[in-house]
């Protein structure tokens, strides 16, 4: 970490070296970073069938570091933008060493306002408000995980290399956005998956409209919930495209079928701070993905298990989260005015999501629920206690029906330092 960390300050200075001269002398460029980080105490109904060292498991507790984030960055000049984070997911029990790498790695040129241009590797990509969010200022326990629709597959926890534009004029936020996803090197295995070919650009663009405050597009990462911050209401619509991202077979074999990634979606933010000083956060959006014929996938983030799994959902606390079909996604949160609590100041807000899809493999809609109570020191993000449940569906692995529920409770801490 600190050989990466000293590698992103040389780059920092010999840039600054490069462009300072070209801008008023008066200017001074500094260096600005921080550490945050999410630990998890979980418990979890496993799925039926589910191993852990070969060792059949019924239900599980377990520590784990969620997230960490170590945030780079630098003003070099009045309009060079330099972006870095070094982080890592999913450190439990089944994980030697950290995953620590370089997440983001970008540099932005401002024109003005309404135009700006990026270029390095980044979580700027277009469709909706949630493809990459502030794990920071989340409302919810987890993010909306389904809006990754690419997450380990093509990308890199969602970050791609590229090249966008964006902007704002008026009360009109934009992005457009070409990547180069990651070469996939596993064929799939007759059944539509992420093609093992030479990737093809992939194309996006999200606009939105804010009727109230403006939020910032300083960084890719949108926020979960301003509490009783900011006034927002926003409005947005977006897209993917990738020609040729999805094949049934191995893509050197001329009986193989290719498909393409066609996504778009719509959806509207609120965020209403309310005269007894509370606030309401609020989101709703509908998606519409297309993978290719009967596209379905399993994800259980931070899984426990090491293999089994006899249901549908494979195993550990996985579910059918992403495939193709269309989704409705809802968030609901109340921040109550701050108060005391065991002596000190406390925002607490409880929130529900709700997934809802209809996935075309499956033979019933696809619904998840979450549950999350949020207890915000000073009603802030940087110290933040959070308790949260999940109930999630099991499908029948013959009938491809939901057969029951399962559940999964959480106990977050959440700190940032700077």
């Amino acid at each position: 970490m600190k050989i990466l960390k000293n590698s992103l300050l040389i780059v920092v200075l010999l840039i600054s070296t490069i462009t300072l001269g070209q801008e008023r002398k008066e200017f001074k460029p500094t260096v600005n970073w921080n550490l945050r980080g999410q630990i998890w105490l979980r418990y979890s109904d496993l799925n039926e069938g589910s191993l852990i060292n070969n060792e059949l498991t019924n239900s599980f507790a377990d520590v784990s570091i969620r997230r960490l984030r170590i945030p780079i960055f630098s003003q070099i000049t009045p309009n060079v933008f330099l972006y870095s984070i070094l982080g890592g997911n999913n450190y439990n029990f089944r994980t030697k060493e950290f995953p620590l790498e370089v997440l983001d790695l970008y540099v932005e040129y401002t024109f003005n306002r309404a135009f700006e241009v990026g270029i390095g590797k980044s979580g700027w990509q277009g469709l909706n408000r949630w493809n990459i969010r502030s794990n920071k200022t989340l409302m919810g326990l987890d993010s909306p995980l389904f809006t990754l629709n690419t997450v380990e597959k093509a990308d890199d926890i969602g970050r791609l290399l590229g090249i966008w534009f964006k902007g704002q004029f008026g009360k009109i936020d934009y992005r457009l956005v070409f990547n180069r996803p990651l070469l996939v090197n596993t064929a799939p295995n007759n059944e539509v998956n992420f093609a093992n070919n030479r990737p093809r650009i992939k194309t996006s663009s999200y606009v939105k409209y804010q009727f109230f405050e403006q939020e910032s597009n300083k960084y890719a990462y949108q926020t979960g919930t301003y509490v009783q911050d900011k006034k927002v209401f926003n409005i947005g619509a977006g897209f993917q495209f990738q020609e040729k991202a999805m094949s049934d077979g191995d893509t050197s074999l001329a009986i193989t079928n290719l498909y393409d990634i066609k996504h778009w979606a719509v959806d509207s933010f609120l965020n209403l701070p309310l005269v007894n000083n509370a606030a309401i956060t609020a989101y709703l959006g509908y998606y519409d993905y297309q993978f290719g014929k009967n596209y379905i996938r399993n994800v259980g983030a931070n899984n426990p298990t090491t293999g089994g799994g006899t249901d549908f959902n494979r195993a550990g606390v996985a579910f059918p989260m992403i495939g193709t079909g269309t989704t409705w996604y809802m968030q609901f949160g109340y921040a109550f005015p701050k108060d005391k609590i065991l002596g000190h100041s406390v925002v607490v807000q409880p929130n529900i999501a709700i997934q809802s899809s209809n996935w075309d493999a499956l033979n019933d809609p696809m619904k998840v629920y979450d549950f999350t109570v949020n207890f915000l020191m000073n009603g802030k993000h940087d110290n933040k206690i959070s308790l949260g449940y999940q109930h999630r569906p099991i499908f029948d692995a013959t009938t491809i029906q939901q057969k029951g529920y399962k559940g999964m409770a959480v106990l977050q801490y959440q700190f940032s330092l700077k």
